[in-house]
């Protein structure tokens, strides 16, 4: 069987920046073993697959090397690029099913703007080691699904060398780490080596924690976010209640198709 595959670097205009993400337009759902084993075989940090459901709306998956994910806004936003670029999607507004229900992503110009659930983070008791693992010297320790770790200065996350290894033995999905901004409002690093993702490039998941955190401590709901890692990525972001309105640009790297 031959399945098409895009590749797709998120949240960027410049290609070999933001996030890359692999995505494979379905018809029909292969077995779980299948997808995980096309996931690892890219060893990207997300392969998506759609499936057309009605007008409009598909039906969403997204792997990591290791693990199939509930939330992923870089595989999204690349998934929403595809049809809106490469397969002919007329309309400016794309329905997504997925794990964690239905989300939207519309298209604003260059931008594509996903619709997701707010995730604010609240307090917790970390699990031994985080800290350590890490590194650095936190302000604070709050999570959500995700651990979520405050310092002081943006310099404190850019120089953050954490130990992977022991950061394989946390409770939580991932650890973020995140700081005001010098020429942003604030900037993120996303580690998840137990899922197979040492480090994430540009992550939307965890900006549906971020934005929240920061729109209240800042006392705004729109703010303009960079993600911190060697490759970067840039998200404009809007609190919207109970919601979030993540926005960013993409850029096709690769058009193929593999054989399973």
């Amino acid at each position: 069987m031959r399945i098409p595959l895009y590749q797709v670097d998120a949240f960027t205009s410049r290609r070999f920046h933001g996030n890359p993400a692999a995505i494979c337009p379905l018809e029909q759902w292969l077995p779980d073993e299948t997808l995980q084993a096309i996931a690892a075989e890219n060893n990207l940090a997300e392969t998506a697959y759609f499936l057309r459901r009605s007008e409009g709306v598909y039906e969403l998956r997204w792997f990591t090397p290791a693990v199939e994910v509930d939330l992923c806004g870089h595989a999204t936003l690349a998934s929403a690029y595809v049809l809106f670029n490469c397969l002919g999607f007329g309309g400016d507004r794309i329905g997504f099913d997925t794990r964690s229900g239905r989300m939207w992503v519309t298209r604003e110009g260059t931008r594509l703007a996903l619709d997701f659930p707010s995730r604010p983070p609240g307090p917790c008791t970390p699990c031994t080691g985080l800290v350590e693992a890490l590194g650095g010297s936190p302000d604070q320790v709050l999570a959500a699904r995700d651990y979520f770790v405050v310092y002081r200065t943006a310099a404190d996350v850019l120089a953050l060398q954490p130990d992977m290894q022991a950061l394989c033995g946390i409770d939580r999905f991932a650890v973020i780490a995140t700081a005001p901004g010098d020429d942003c409002d604030f900037v993120s690093r996303f580690f998840a080596p137990a899922k197979g993702v040492p480090e994430d490039p540009v992550t939307g998941s965890a900006h549906c924690s971020l934005i929240p955190y920061w729109a209240e401590r800042l006392g705004k709901t729109q703010l303009f976010a960079r993600q911190v890692s060697k490759r970067g990525g840039e998200l404009y972001c809007e609190l919207l209640g109970d919601r979030v309105r993540i926005a960013g640009e993409g850029v096709l790297y690769l058009e193929g198709s593999i054989e399973v």
